[in-house]
C-alpha cells in the first residue's frame, strides 16, 4: 500500500502526533521536560494543521503549519517583523519529525511537499520557522534563509529561517525536489 500522506484528522492520529512530539522534542531533542505519559501536546495544537505520513497505521512523519499571531518565534525574539523581509500573508512552520527509525527521502520530501502544496493554496509568501542548526545544510538546500540570532537554550540551538514561496517555487523548478 505504500505511505500515504494527508492531514491529519482522526482522534487517533492526532494522538499519535502528541506521541512522536514527545519521542522527538522530549527524548531526542530535550526541549521539554519527561513525563509519564510519554506525550507532548504542542501549546498551539488547536491552531495547528497538520500534515503526516501513514505507513499502515505508524505515524512514521509530520509537520504542522498555522498562521495566527503571536507566532512560537514571536516569545523568542523581540520585534520578530524586523528581521523579514516584506510579505502579505505570513505563517509558521513548525514541529518537523521524522520517525526515528522511518527518516527518509521519501518520507522527507512528502510531508514538505503536502505542506508547500497547502501553503500555495491558502496564499501564503512567507514561512518562518526555527530548525535546529545541526541540520542548516538541508533548509539551505530547501531555499531557507536564516536570520537572527539563534534561539534556545543550553546546547540546543535553533536558527530562525524564512522561506518565501516564490522562492521555493523557483527551487521546485529547477530540481527534482519535491517533484
Amino acid at each position: 500500500m505504500g505511505i500515504v500522506f494527508k492531514v491529519a484528522s482522526e482522534s487517533i492520529e492526532f494522538e499519535k502526533i502528541h506521541r512522536l512530539n514527545y519521542q522527538t522534542f522530549v527524548e531526542e531533542i530535550p526541549q521539554h521536560e519527561k513525563n509519564p505519559e510519554g506525550r507532548l501536546v504542542d501549546k498551539f495544537h488547536d491552531e495547528n494543521t497538520y500534515f503526516i505520513a501513514l505507513d499502515g497505521d505508524e505515524l512514521v512523519g509530520m509537520i504542522c503549519v498555522r498562521d495566527q499571531r503571536p507566532f512560537s518565534l514571536d516569545y523568542k525574539l523581540e520585534n520578530l517583523d524586523s528581521y523579514l523581509p516584506a510579505h502579505q500573508s505570513i505563517c509558521e512552520l513548525r514541529l518537523l519529525a521524522i520517525a526515528k527509525d522511518r527518516r527518509s527521502p521519501q518520507v522527507f520530501q512528502g510531508v514538505m511537499r503536502a505542506l508547500y502544496d497547502h501553503c500555495d493554496v491558502k496564499g501564503y509568501d512567507l514561512g518562518i520557522m526555527s530548525g535546529t542548526t545541526h541540520q542548516a545544510r538541508l533548509y539551505k538546500h530547501l531555499g531557507f534563509v536564516p536570520f537572527g540570532p539563534l534561539v534556545g537554550k543550553g546546547e540546543i540551538l535553533f536558527q530562525p529561517m524564512y522561506l518565501t514561496f516564490e522562492a521555493y517555487r523557483r527551487l521546485k523548478k529547477e530540481t527534482k525536489t519535491f517533484s
